[in-house]
């Protein structure tokens, strides 16, 4: 009995092998089998379509829809790239392009360049912001939608390009040769004091990694002995660039990221491969919502070795990994492939797509399910939902009448009439408008739409729109009627009641007139929350220890 008992038992697991074996293929033949047959009704129904429907189609631009509708089921990552956008994705992913090198846009009124960037064709050839677009060779653009204009302005590199262009009262031409373009990924980087160094990265395309290595040493010679990286508002990009960055922080054969996927091909350790410029100088990294990809590498990795104090908001989540495919025809197709995962081992994804797919609802990771994992020095951590810093920065807040003047162009306009009245400020960080600039945009107000609804207006409106149901309504609305005369709000009150705001706006707007994108960036650093919490870090060496070690609560 014994032997015939085990006798079958050495032969169960040969059977549910064999059987599996068969069933795995039977399945994989019937996946293969369903993908040919819908391919085959889709090529036969948009033949079909081409011959039969009533008007006229464009072969091309339906079977372009089907694919991003069906694209759009999956995640907001997997994207199809037709041939005639290969250029603008490879600007995407390298920063390069050949052009005049400048931001356009329309402001209203037309097409203008909304900031030369430093060193290239536009800006060495004395093109200016507000600067209206009226010609490109002998193409006249007025009206002209803003991507025609771009391409228009684009071209192979060395080749030549005349721009025609509206200044203040003015018609002006230049002659400008079109050049490689690579955007920075470092737009700026500096001293903020004796000690501090700071260096802003906004991207990850090619050559990121040897920009921040650059500042950091600059900064370095330069006596910074502590420094800020600031990769707020930067939407990630290549993983490689992001595992050079943060090997210039920690030691060589560190990992960095982990990828995992379906597929054997795309699962990867990323190890940091060379030595470090400085593995000792006290570190602080701000981020906020807006970091994702890249940018939370950076930080989680950086988090995870407690090499960092990460100070600001929590990160976007984007733990998912995507690869270029090439397809036929010159296309291509971005996939999502993996998923990666930071040293701790944590995966800081937020959305579940497929849940989503599911319920037609965006499904982010419950709170009661997010895991936790450790850093080096064991602090806790958690998956699922982004990089948490470690001190929280509240998010600046702004007036509705701010946001309705930059809205409005009305602080552009002023910031143009004040370039073209002065010739030169002062520098970026100690440049302010005087009381006399403000009373002036105050009166260049006078006859302009900025009209708004204030924050307790809104809450009055609602209220009645409450009340308005209620039996009782006839009984207080003459009370209702009181309160919103009393709260109706007075423009001129607001520009005065919030005019350090509005002045701080106007400066850095100014100051792009005369420094650009570089100046732009320096002259938000003053009086910013995050960068003044760095600074008392910095100021508190213990603090920083005391917040890179686990609690012994």
């Amino acid at each position: 009995m014994i032997h015939n008992f085990k006798k079958p038992v050495v032969w169960i697991p040969l059977i549910i092998i064999l059987f599996s074996g068969v069933f795995a293929f039977q399945v994989k033949n019937d996946k293969l089998f369903a993908l040919a047959k819908n391919i085959d009704i889709f090529a036969t129904l948009i033949r079909e379509l081409d011959s039969y429907y009533v008007d006229e189609i464009d072969p091309d631009e339906l079977v372009t829809i089907g694919i991003n509708a069906m694209l759009e089921e999956l995640d907001p990552y997997t994207e199809y790239i037709p041939e005639e956008n290969s250029d603008e994705f490879r600007l995407m992913t390298t920063g390069e392009y050949a052009g005049i090198g400048a931001l356009i846009g329309n402001r209203g009124e037309g097409n203008m360049i909304l900031m030369p960037y430093t060193g290239f064709p536009a800006q060495n050839a004395g093109l200016k912001i507000a600067d209206y677009i009226l010609k490109i060779d002998s193409v006249n653009v007025v009206g002209k939608p803003t991507s025609q204009v771009s391409e228009l302005l684009k071209g192979p590199a060395n080749t030549s390009v005349k721009v025609v262009v509206k200044r203040d009262k003015d018609t002006l031409s230049f002659d400008l040769v079109r050049k490689k373009i690579s955007l920075k990924n470092v737009p700026f980087y500096g001293k903020l004091d004796e000690k501090t160094g700071y260096i802003k990265l906004s991207d990850f395309t090619t050559n990121a990694s040897v920009e921040v290595r650059n500042a950091l040493l600059a900064l370095k010679s330069q006596g910074a002995q502590q420094v800020i990286l600031d990769v707020r508002d930067n939407p990630g990009g290549l993983v490689s660039e992001a595992v050079e960055i943060v090997n210039l922080f920690i030691p060589k054969g560190k990992e960095v990221v982990k990828t995992i996927g379906k597929l054997q091909n795309v699962n990867y350790t990323y190890k940091t491969t060379k030595t470090p410029v400085d593995k000792s100088i006290p570190l602080v990294v701000l981020i906020n919502e807006r970091s994702a990809s890249a940018a939370e590498i950076v930080a989680g990795a950086l988090q995870d070795y407690d090499r960092a104090v990460l100070l600001g908001r929590k990160s976007f989540g984007k733990g998912l990994v995507q690869t270029t495919i090439p397809l036929t025809y010159n296309a291509q197709v971005k996939i999502t492939t993996a998923k990666y995962y930071i040293p701790s081992g944590r995966c800081i994804q937020a959305i579940d797509y497929a849940q989503t797919r599911e319920n037609g609802e965006v499904t982010t990771v419950p709170d009661s399910l997010r895991k936790a994992f450790k850093t080096s020095n064991g602090r806790l951590v958690l998956d699922g939902a982004g990089i948490e810093p470690d001190e929280l920065v509240g998010e600046i807040t702004y007036a509705p009448i701010s946001y309705t003047l930059v809205a409005g162009n009305h602080v552009f306009d002023f910031a143009t009439q004040y370039f073209y009245k002065h010739k030169s400020i002062s520098n970026p960080m100690t440049f302010k408008i005087s009381d006399q600039d403000y009373e002036d945009f105050k009166k260049f107000l006078v006859g302009k739409e900025y009209d708004y609804t204030t924050y307790t207006e809104k809450s009055v409106k609602d209220l009645e729109k409450y009340v308005a149901k209620e039996p009782y309504f006839d009984e207080i609305k003459a009370q209702l009627e009181a309160i919103k005369a009393k709260v109706n709000h007075s423009k001129e009150k607001d520009l005065d009641t919030h005019q350090a705001e509005i002045r701080k706006i106007l400066s850095e707007e100014i100051v792009s007139r005369y420094y650009f994108q570089e100046g732009m960036v320096e002259a938000g650093l003053d009086e910013d929350p995050a960068v003044e919490l760095a600074i008392s870090y910095f100021k508190n060496p213990g603090k920083i220890t005391q917040t890179l070690t686990a609690s012994t609560k």
